[in-house]
């Protein structure tokens, strides 16, 4: 049995934040991992500033988006962290 994680709801907002910026741009392009990296902490800092709990923020939506797969769409990665950010697991 997998044990679901609890998403704070900043964490939710951050999943959301990001899936609706790769929705909207170029859902069709590849997916690249530095892009999660990098929209993590400009969407915590949007949502904190530049801050410890921004950090904090950043730190818990990367453990909540996994990493990108080889192949994968900006349009599919978006609809995987809007699955998570629901709660739903493939495990």
């Amino acid at each position: 049995m997998t044990t679901i994680p609890v998403l704070s709801d900043d964490t939710r907002t951050l999943l959301g934040l990001l899936a609706d910026k790769l929705d909207a741009h170029r859902p069709n392009a590849e997916m690249h991992e530095a892009t999660r990296l990098a929209q993590a902490l400009v969407f915590a800092e949007q949502l904190h500033g530049p801050t410890e709990k921004a950090f904090a923020a950043e730190q818990d939506l990367l453990a909540a988006a996994p990493r990108v797969r080889d192949h994968q769409t900006r349009g599919e990665y978006a609809a995987l962290l809007r699955l998570i950010a629901q709660g739903v697991s493939a495990g």
